[in-house]
């Protein structure tokens, strides 16, 4: 079987890791001739809105994933006809797009925190009132670790929202105090199985997330919640792959509940864990689910934890020193706020990740 993966970076690269052991080959399409699946997968190098790339990467694809959310939708479009892609152009569609996201929840009864769409100045002031302050801007598509947002708290913050993001589609959101963040990641096979796994407890800085944990420091209540959310979802956009809901962890009448705030139609970076950390990753899930392969165990093996290598590189031989920790390079160039790699630490028990982890923070910071 050949697999073709939009996007050559480094969730690419993990995904044709998973899959090689099944005797499966993959091909990329992406616009850097050294993207980190370069160096192991067939590279077609274009844009994706390039007909020739196109239809250079779908020829002989028995299926087409996709490892981010921000594809053309023409070049889905061009792709429907050449191979099944997985997850939906449907799935796709919403998981780009926040007002859609955020709609779609709405509907299915999911909590979510009050929003407005935005597409004018008077409405990002409207918005203000209605929601009030503070809130939180952010663009409708392609924004990502950060990117393409702001908290606005003032009314002069108004005006600097609108000079920094206005003119294209925005979403705003009433601000969520929380007390943790969470994320569930599962897969659906074609047969409409869902294996989830544990909630991963993560944690962000500017933006960007840091550090996962599992398992998350909540009831098993918020499990058994997040799961009957995820499932929604997914029967909803008869979803075949591995998804992810992010979730805000807020205090209510009865006890600890769950805020719906994004997810991504995709394997994800609060999954890394999974590698090494659950009885099947989520790599491989995602590989089996649109395959047409049964899906694997999720159960973790115990206590892991991901811490997320932003900017700098440590290197492998400064990684092994702690116990129980695994790196995972990505060979992608040093660059500021930069995900160029991550490290897992499993093993043991809570404490011992703990320590490791609190190692790994330290040789990182240093």
């Amino acid at each position: 079987m050949l697999i073709g993966i939009l996007g050559g970076g480094q969730l690419a690269r993990m995904l044709a890791l998973a899959g090689y052991p099944f005797g499966f080959r993959f091909r990329v399409l992406d616009p850097a001739a050294d993207c980190p699946a370069s160096r192991c997968c067939e590279l077609v190098q274009g844009a994706y809105d390039d007909p020739a790339a196109l239809e250079t990467f779908a020829a002989g694809c028995d299926v087409i994933t996709y490892e981010f959310e921000n594809v053309p939708a023409i070049a889905v479009r061009r792709l429907a006809g050449h191979a099944p892609i997985h997850p939906s152009p449907r799935a796709l569609e919403v998981g780009q797009d926040r007002l859609f996201e955020k709609s779609l929840f709405k509907e299915l009864g999911l909590g979510v925190h009050d929003f407005a769409a935005v597409e004018t100045h008077d409405e990002l002031r409207a918005a203000a009132e209605s929601l009030g302050l503070p809130m939180v801007v952010k663009t409708r598509r392609m924004g990502y670790d950060g990117k393409g947002q702001m908290v606005v708290r003032t009314a002069a913050d108004v005006e600097r929202c609108w000079q920094m993001l206005g003119g294209r589609p925005l979403l705003a959101e009433k601000f969520v105090r929380f007390e943790r963040e969470v994320s569930i990641i599962a897969a659906r096979s074609a047969a409409g199985e869902i294996r989830c796994y544990p909630l991963a407890e993560n944690t962000h800085e500017d933006g960007i997330l840091r550090l996962s944990r599992i398992p998350a420091n909540v009831p098993d209540s918020l499990q058994q919640q997040a799961e009957m959310h995820i499932a929604k979802v997914m029967e909803k956009l008869d979803y075949v792959g591995v998804l992810t809901i992010e979730f805000f962890v807020v205090a209510g009448a009865n006890g600890a509940e769950l805020l719906t705030n994004e997810m991504a139609p995709r394997v994800h970076n609060s999954g890394h864990w999974t590698i090494e950390g659950a009885h099947t990753s989520q790599f491989e899930n995602h590989i089996r689910a649109v395959a047409g392969l049964p899906l694997g165990d999720t159960t973790a093996r115990g206590p892991a934890a991901m811490i997320n290598l932003i900017g700098r590189v440590l290197p492998a031989a400064e990684v092994l020193k702690v116990p129980n920790a695994h790196p995972h390079l990505y060979d992608k160039e040093e660059r500021p706020g930069r995900k160029v790699g991550h490290i897992t630490v499993v093993g043991g028990d809570s404490a011992a990740v703990d320590a490791s982890v609190k190692r790994m923070t330290a040789m990182i910071g240093g």
